[in-house]
């Protein structure tokens, strides 16, 4: 098929494909299918599709189309579908129209790969980058960057934003991410409506409401969805019935008569498990033998449960290597699986490299190791044994190892030279590594708190890198039969069309000063009713609001039913209403609330009374009480009254969901004022202000989970005193979280547990539970607690301690320890930037945060996977 032949005229040779008796185009028809393909090459589009290796599908062109018609654009398409293509696209046009065009990523990995991509296309003169910890040709006219970098920009009112006319959205999906998604929404809501954003996003069930939103805030919006796989996937389940014989790969769908997979559970495999489960049951103990040491009820059954034979990891591999379907990414939901998963393929004597690739391969990575590390850092990182298994043609991928690490093996494995990456699932965010397999080793994982089911979003995620486009016929997902598994769960997971979007944004202290740092209290309320929170609840509202008319036309039938010559009986109502409550529900409440006092407590009980008996009066003396028809008429209120009650109740379930973004802002508004970071001014039409104080204008500037208990530490000038080291272990406390939610207290202090490190972090914790007890008292969610669980090697690292000493006996990983570094060094990079712009907090803490940020910048922690 010839490129764009939905615009390309007919060839010469064209009408002899026509069959007998095919009515022919006419004369008028051909001539405007000519002036449609003359207008067609005129365009920014077919200029750029004839710069391009391969034929542009239908959903590109529709969606480049639609951006160079100056229409927003969100593309949802699977995984390897090329929705990239619309991206690349925007930049085009940016480089041909001489403007700016920001590449936004959740990652700073994505960023740095989709960096050293742009710059081989435009050349590096013409393409920046800019991560927390990565500044390259920041003026360029396409710049890659993480999106908090573009939200920091957005706050800060920078002069680049002038000249920008393109903003790409990567993985715009990652807007559902608890801890980093709000910053998506506040870009969308905050860029200039000059600029034209493009959304590439997973195929979510709910794109529709998500491009409704977008056209809400952003204008017209195009929505172009594709849920074509490029390269077809066949879904299979490897089982083995013992460690003594093969594994087998069953499809998990049966086929047709054609080999077609169809959407029908494979028989064949239901009656191999069932034959699986009764071998199983026969390994079983007679009943009455007991093995190991279990006793009482349910411990001597647990002895006699013998689940169906797991195949085991090398066996899976070297099956599928076998049967051709290498290289594959082979899924395990835990950094320590994976690393047994390459030591137990080694040691099972596997090898998946020839000679010259496991030479190659050495030389990569040699190349890519030279001068970026001592040779002290590689031993603590174990270098060697990583190489060697890299020779033989494994890996590991995971969060846990260092950024230089996972670059090697994404390398390797695209150039086709590792065939195996055993890997976690954030290898599924983004990064551009296709495999022939993948393999999934169970359907749970453990969420942090405990086991539960992949939903099939995270499954479609995972198996969306099966088959390489250009390379592969069919993609293969393959799912190893494991302890609960039934194939009717894996059918359910893989026939759903993914998972429903829901926005995870929450205004935040740092979010409510820049709002108000650039706009007015009422301004920055009604932003935040544009957010994606505020465009799902209002949503969901739809239901309450047909309900609230029901009830109200059905008061107004009841008030004309009731009506009484006499005065409002709705009146009349209203006060027996209120009469009945305080009745009813104001004793109870009394009783239950603390009082300072007996004397306190008496009085409140007397002010009630007096109430009770006021309303009784009002309601004895209304003109309707002496009506000799009030009985008929209370007939009729007494419905009303009923109504009226529900009325009330699901009114106070529509204000709950209807500009609830917005409340939660003015109790964060609330707490700032409370702490001194905001003024509150009422000015002639008794209106609202709020004014930054200096502490204000500092916060503004302190991006971080913990915003506010550094900024409170700034403050008191509880870190004045402190050395550049110290400063840094005791900070470390705002930025590291324990991965198993343990911790909170290192192996010891710096200077022992009466000495100023100890002092300082006793102090941050007092200060974070203050603010929590804050947040709480005002119906907000607890922030998360300081963990000072890596204060002691933080200062050790400042203080130039080498890594290997760091990670002596400590429960952390290389890639752990590099991110919180990262995250830390941030950190104090925002404290040396913000103070001398607040003169109010002068002092030696900008200075000292300046040194500390360079004494952990250092070594393995500086390295930022930019040549």
């Amino acid at each position: 098929m010839s490129r764009h032949s939905h615009y390309a005229p007919q060839g010469r040779g064209t009408d002899s494909s026509h069959s007998q008796g095919e009515i022919q185009d006419s004369p008028a028809q051909r001539y405007q299918r000519f002036k449609r393909n003359q207008q067609y090459r005129k365009t920014a589009v077919a200029r750029f599709a004839s710069s391009l290796p391969f034929d542009l599908d239908a959903f590109q062109i529709q969606a480049c189309e639609a951006l160079e018609s100056g229409d927003n654009v969100l593309v949802a398409a699977p995984t390897g579908a090329g929705k990239t293509v619309v991206a690349d696209f925007a930049m085009y046009l940016a480089h041909e129209h001489h403007v700016k065009a920001f590449y936004t990523t959740p990652i700073k990995a994505l960023s740095n790969q989709k960096y050293h991509d742009l710059s081989a296309i435009y050349g590096a003169e013409h393409v920046g980058l800019l991560t927390g910890d990565t500044s390259i040709n920041s003026e360029a006219d396409i710049v890659v960057m993480t999106t908090e970098v573009l939200r920091n920009m957005l706050y800060e009112h920078s002069n680049t934003l002038l000249a920008l006319q393109y903003v790409i959205l990567d993985e715009v999906h990652y807007l559902a991410d608890r801890f980093r998604g709000p910053v998506w929404e506040e870009v969308i809501i905050h860029l200039p409506q000059s600029v034209r954003i493009v959304g590439l996003s997973a195929t979510v069930s709910n794109v529709e409401d998500f491009s409704a939103w977008i056209s809400s805030v952003r204008g017209s919006t195009r929505l172009i969805v594709s849920e074509h796989r490029p390269v077809p996937l066949e879904q299979h389940v490897m089982v083995q019935a013992n460690e003594r014989t093969e594994p087998e790969l069953i499809d998990l769908y049966r086929r047709d008569s054609d080999g077609e997979a169809t959407t029908r559970l494979n028989p064949q495999l239901a009656r191999r498990i069932d034959q699986l489960e009764h071998q199983a049951a026969r390994r079983r103990p007679p009943h009455g033998s007991r093995k190991g040491r279990g006793f009482g009820r349910g411990a001597g059954r647990s002895q006699y449960e013998v689940e169906r034979f797991t195949p085991r990891r090398a066996a899976v591999i070297d099956e599928l290597n076998f049967l051709g379907m290498l290289p594959g990414i082979y899924f395990i939901f835990s950094r320590n699986g994976c690393d047994q998963a390459v030591e137990q393929c080694i040691n099972a004597g596997l090898e998946l490299t020839t000679d010259d690739e496991a030479m190659r391969i050495r030389e990569i990575v040699d190349e890519m190791v030279e001068g970026q590390m001592s040779r002290d850092d590689l031993k603590a990182l174990r270098f060697s044994r990583f190489r060697f298994a890299l020779e033989e043609g494994f890996a590991s991928h995971h969060a846990g190892m260092i950024a230089l690490f996972r670059q090697i093996v994404e390398r390797l494995f695209e150039e086709g030279l590792v065939k195996v990456v055993f890997a976690t699932e954030t290898l599924a965010l983004g990064i551009n590594m296709p495999a022939r397999s993948v393999i999934v080793e169970k359907l749970e994982k453990y969420d942090g708190t405990g086991h539960v089911m992949l939903t099939p979003g995270e499954f479609t995620q995972l198996t969306g890198r099966a088959g390489r486009r250009g390379i592969d016929t069919i993609g293969h997902a393959v799912i190893v039969d494991h302890k609960g598994f039934v194939p009717a769960t894996a059918a359910a997971l893989s026939s759903k069309r993914v998972y429903p979007l829901h926005s995870s944004f929450k205004p935040t202290f740092n979010m409510a000063v820049n709002l108000l740092y650039s706009s007015s209290y009422e301004t920055a309320r009604k932003t935040l009713d544009q957010s994606f929170a505020q465009w799902e609840a209002n949503e969901s509202a739809w239901q309450l609001e047909s309900e609230i008319h029901t009830l109200e036309h059905a008061l107004e039938g009841y008030e004309q039913a009731a009506y009484c010559d006499r005065g409002d009986f709705t009146q009349f109502m209203l006060l027996r209403m209120k009469l009945s409550d305080l009745q009813k529900n104001g004793r109870r409440e009394l009783k239950h609330r603390s009082f300072p006092s007996q004397e306190a407590r008496s009085e409140a009980f007397h002010d009630l009374d007096r109430q009770i008996a006021e309303v009784k009066w009002e309601q004895q003396h209304h003109p309707c009480a002496s009506c000799p028809d009030v009985q008929e008429h209370l007939r009729w209120g007494h419905r009303w009254m009923r109504e009226r009650r529900e009325l009330d109740r699901v009114q106070r379930r529509y204000d709950s969901r209807t500009g609830s973004v917005a409340r939660q802002f003015d109790r964060i508004c609330d707490i700032l004022v409370e702490l001194g970071y905001l003024e509150r001014h009422l000015n002639g039409q008794e209106q609202t202000s709020l004014e930054l104080t200096a502490g204000g204008r500092l916060l503004r500037q302190l991006y971080s989970e913990q915003d506010l208990v550094l900024a409170q530490a700034i403050r008191t000038g509880l870190l004045d005193t402190l050395t550049p080291q110290q400063l840094a272990a005791a900070l470390s406390g705002l930025v590291y979280e324990s991965r198993r939610g343990e911790g909170g207290e290192p192996r010891r202090y710096p200077g022992g547990s009466t000495g100023p490190v100890a002092h300082v972090c006793s102090q941050l914790r007092v200060m974070s539970m203050r603010i929590n007890a804050l947040r709480e008292d005002y119906g907000l969610e607890r922030l998360p607690d300081v963990d000072f669980g890596i204060v002691d090697a933080v200062y050790a690292w400042a203080d130039g301690e080498p890594l290997a000493v760091i990670l002596h006996d400590m429960d952390l990983t290389g890639g752990d320890f590099v991110r919180n570094m990262k995250r830390l060094a941030d950190m104090l990079q925002q404290i040396a930037s913000a103070l001398p712009g607040v003169p109010e907090y002068e002092g030696p803490l900008s200075v000292h945060a300046r040194a500390a940020q360079l004494m952990i910048n250092r070594g393995v922690v500086a390295y930022s996977g930019v040549d």
